[in-house]
Parts: structure tokens; sequence; C-alpha cells
């Protein structure tokens, strides 16, 4: 099944590699680990606020539209403006 572009890092393996850490502390050390790469990562991406102008525009011109006029179906708002 495909993911459509939402795609995310894949997560890293977290190993603790020390014969002495008994098995409370090995995931005690990686659930720390773990919480500093979620309280250090990047926030997303902010999503792009509109369709660029000049594409825009380049769609109208190929469809022989006018840029500011109604859309087609007659929408109050032209077509690709944010309300």
């Amino acid at each position: 099944m495909s993911r459509n572009g939402k795609h995310s890092p894949p997560r890293p393996r977290i190993e603790v590699r020390q014969a002495n850490a008994s098995p409370e502390e090995a995931a005690a050390i990686a659930a720390a680990i773990e919480q500093f790469l979620r309280d250090t990562a990047p926030p997303p991406a902010a999503a792009p606020a509109g369709m660029d102008p000049w594409l825009r525009a380049g769609i109208f011109e190929a469809a022989g539209l006018e840029p500011d006029g109604p859309t087609p179906w007659g929408d109050p708002v032209a077509w690709g403006r944010q309300v």
C-alpha cells in the first residue's frame, strides 16, 4: 500500500552495549534517550499558505479563464484564493 508522501525518517535503534547494566537500567537509559529525541526533534514544517500566484495565473491562462474572475462553477471566492 502506498504511503502517499507521508514518509517519516526511520526510527533509530537504541541499544545499551554494556554487559554490567541490568535490564531495568538498560530500559531506563533507552527510555531517556527516546524522550530526549522526542523533546529535541525539530517541529514539523508548516503547510504552504496557498497556491503560488504565478502557477495560478498559468493555469488560468492555459484554460482561457480570467485570473480575477470566479471559477467556472461560479464560486464566490476566486479559485486558489484564501478566504
